[in-house]
């Protein structure tokens, strides 16, 4: 559901591009902002399912959001969860304008900012701040791509556990066992049982 009030969403997504690269003017960031739209969506409801094409960047102004695919036995596997200032994306697919493999679907009732492709690549083109822009947010994605990859090389269960918690304090009343266990690539009451030693 789109909505009318863009002031305070657009102004935090301003910010954000500020944040990651300071080199951005006025001028680069107001053609850019003028062109986004905002959508409201209630728990539960998806912003992007599996086999479609995501058109735009979604910026998160509130909310939670995770990032989930279905195995062969139709279990929902959590990859990422996405707060407040994050992206809302399945970054691969989406710069290469190809079908999704995931679900990106609201944990809590959110409001995002949609960046369409086309003006991140219009903007691209005008502005060489944004494609550094693009770059640095390139190299954020890896990253964090990279450091999920390894934790489950080199760490164990109750490590990664760990590691969420003192990275996504204000994430453990928000998101559910299930789907926390589920990132961790652990079962619920493997889970449950870290908790309780860690009491």
């Amino acid at each position: 559901m789109e909505i009318n009030n863009k002031v305070k969403p657009i102004q935090a997504y301003s910010n954000a591009l500020r944040e990651v690269c300071p080199d951005l003017n006025s001028d680069e960031i107001n053609f850019h902002t003028t062109k986004v739209t905002i959508t409201r969506l209630k728990a539960k409801k998806n912003y992007l399912i599996a086999g479609d094409i995501q058109e735009s960047l979604g910026f998160v102004f509130n909310g939670l959001l995770r990032i989930f695919y279905i195995n062969n036995t139709g279990e929902e596997i959590t990859i990422a969860f996405i707060k407040e200032n994050f992206y809302a994306a399945d970054y691969n697919a989406f710069i290469n304008q190809k079908p999704s493999k995931y679900y990106i679907q609201t944990i809590e009732s959110s409001l995002l900012v949609n960046v369409p492709f086309k003006l991140i690549q219009e903007s691209y083109s005008k502005y060489k701040n944004f494609e550094k822009f693009g770059r640095l947010i390139a190299e954020k994605y890896l990253n964090s791509r990279q450091n999920r990859i390894e934790s489950f090389l080199f760490e164990n269960a109750e490590q990664r556990y760990i590691n969420f918690i003192s990275k996504n304090k204000d994430l453990l009343n928000r998101v559910s066992q299930t789907h926390l266990s589920s990132f961790l690539g652990i079962k619920r009451q493997t889970l449950t049982r870290i908790r309780k030693k860690l009491v």
